[in-house]
């Protein structure tokens, strides 16, 4: 395995180690505020389930390449999860917003996913590639749920806001 490629591969896996750990402070935040769309709540916290299960398959895919996550990145990432997750709280439409970042967020993941799929495959380790392509599926499982229920949590936001109960829209 090419010295220089590895260290890449090995920094990307950490890159989305920390990606998860961004990913499952984002959704725990939104998790807690969104009592009145309980379709919505309950595929988050099944999503939550998910990313902490694709954080331990990266941790695993690190340490059979003889690495550890990094402390630091996973800190930064669940740092700006903590800050988008206060702004989201002092917005009345945040479970709109926040359905339209989760959707962004979640091609984000994609992409990396495919990426570090094809890195896996340039250093001859289709373990790893097997457990990105398990992680990839979830997420492309995530995006598309996304895609067809954002446009019905608009709608029930906007009929709550017709009534007028800020409290209510979230």
């Amino acid at each position: 395995m090419a010295t220089d490629a590895k260290a890449h591969f090995m920094d990307w896996l950490r890159d989305a180690h920390a990606m998860e750990q961004q990913a499952e402070s984002m959704l725990m935040a939104q998790a807690k505020r969104i009592e009145h769309y309980p379709e919505l709540h309950a595929r988050i916290e099944q999503h939550i389930e998910e990313t902490r299960g694709q954080a331990v398959l990266l941790e695993e895919c690190i340490e059979r390449l003889d690495g550890s996550t990094s402390s630091f990145k996973d800190m930064g990432g669940k740092m700006a999860a903590m800050a988008q997750g206060m702004g989201g709280m002092f917005t009345s439409d945040e479970v709109v917003k926040g359905g339209s970042a989760s959707y962004a967020f979640e091609h984000f993941e994609i992409a990396n996913y495919r990426a570090l799929m094809g890195a896996a495959d340039y250093l001859g380790e289709p373990e790893i590639r097997a457990s990105l392509e398990r992680i990839l599926k979830e997420e492309e499982a995530m995006a598309k749920w996304l895609e067809e229920n954002l446009p019905a949590i608009t709608q029930t936001f906007l009929e709550r806001s017709e009534q007028d109960d800020t409290t209510a829209k979230r």
